[in-house]
């Protein structure tokens, strides 16, 4: 069994963020279209009148201030309400794998290692492109890394799965590094047409290069002290889009086949089981709550890491014990942990202990401990 370091990380940013008040004037303007289109079926009783969003509103549920996307002209033009990323040739790269390529590019960089240096690339994210040819092998072809390469998907969880797989192929020597590709489009799948939802998503892309200890040379390591996993079914988060939305009669882009969520049942289903398994995990390594530096946690909601935090420490986190950037990129799915991880780490001193947990549809929640070098 070898040992295992989490030696670079990647984040690619998209080029264009949407404010929460320029969101809001695009779907104010949308809801007058709506009502206006409808104000017979509204004055009968047979349509619901859309109600409008706020600037305020949106903070406050969420803790989100803005997102990055990377089609901002589309999601604002209320007659529209989805950004425009038009189809690419087969002969073209994709655009999930764009994105990877560019985080993985820059984790490399930063574990001062090269292509030669990589046997496998996971692509985790919670919604690919297409079925096949796997994203992760096209992402690999773009790079040039001999070995292997798969796709997972475990939602919001996916990034934190994908790691315990790399942490468990480098273990093994399967594989003397892997990179873990979190490339998120969520402005594709969620519904700006909905009050309740839409400022929730961003898009971005992470990539962590986990690698066998005795070779690593990076200055930005971190020793895997361990990993830990939890499912539990639940249609409180769901996104039914996909292959077979085509063999049934209605539409297959109809509203259904977007994002949906019970947003107060996840939240208090979710946060008593990320702070159990965090609080489990950390027992089983034989390490206190009050050991650990920083938690870095899917950035989903503010009040969830708040909450999580407050019940695995027993008190209010303090400073960047557990840092946020959701106000700046909003919900990134898998990638929002890793966000977190690549911005807050290198201020930490040698020796300190960290934890990278995520949390998401499934439910699925992942946790790994790692102790700076």
């Amino acid at each position: 069994m070898h040992q295992v370091v989490i030696s670079g990380t990647g984040l690619f940013t998209p080029p264009y963020s949407i404010s929460n008040e320029e969101l809001v004037t695009a779907f104010n303007a949308y809801v007058e279209l709506f009502n206006a289109d409808n104000a017979a079926a509204i004055e009968a009783g047979e349509v619901a009148a859309l109600q409008p969003s706020s600037a305020e509103f949106i903070e406050k549920a969420s803790g989100i201030k803005a997102r990055y996307v990377l089609n901002k002209e589309g999601i604002l033009d209320p007659k529209r309400m989805r950004p425009f990323l038009a189809e690419r040739s087969n002969d073209d790269v994709g655009i999930l794998a764009e994105m990877g390529v560019e985080a993985c590019k820059q984790a490399l960089e930063r574990a001062g290692r090269t292509v030669a240096d990589v046997d496998g690339v996971i692509v985790a994210c919670s919604n690919l492109q297409r079925a096949y040819p796997a994203v992760s092998i096209e992402v690999q072809a773009a790079l040039g890394i001999e070995g292997f390469a798969y796709d997972m998907n475990v939602a919001c969880s996916s990034a934190t799965f994908g790691l315990q797989a790399a942490i468990n192929s480098v273990q093994l020597g399967q594989a003397r590094s892997v990179l873990v590709v979190s490339p998120e489009i969520c402005t594709a799948h969620l519904n700006f047409c909905d009050r309740d939802s839409h400022f929730i998503f961003g898009d971005a892309a992470t990539a962590v290069l986990v690698e066998r200890a005795d070779m690593a040379t990076s200055k930005h390591q971190f020793d895997v002290l361990g990993s830990k996993l939890k499912t539990h079914f639940s249609n409180n988060i769901r996104n039914n889009f996909g292959f077979l939305n085509r063999c049934a009669d209605g539409d297959p882009l109809a509203a259904d086949k977007l994002f949906v969520q019970q947003g107060r049942k996840v939240f208090k289903d979710v946060c008593p089981m990320a702070a159990e398994l965090i609080s489990g995990h950390l027992a089983q390594n034989h390490l206190a709550a009050s050991d650990v530096k920083r938690f870095w946690l899917h950035q989903a909601n503010l009040s969830m890491n708040q909450l999580i935090a407050r019940k695995v420490l027993g008190r209010d986190p303090e400073g960047d014990e557990a840092p946020v950037i959701l106000d700046e990129y909003a919900n990134t799915s898998s990638a929002g942990s890793i966000i977190a991880f690549h911005k807050y780490q290198d201020d930490l001193p040698t020796g300190s202990l960290g934890v990278i947990c995520s949390f998401g549809a499934g439910y699925s929640i992942g946790s790994v401990i790692v102790r700076k070098r």
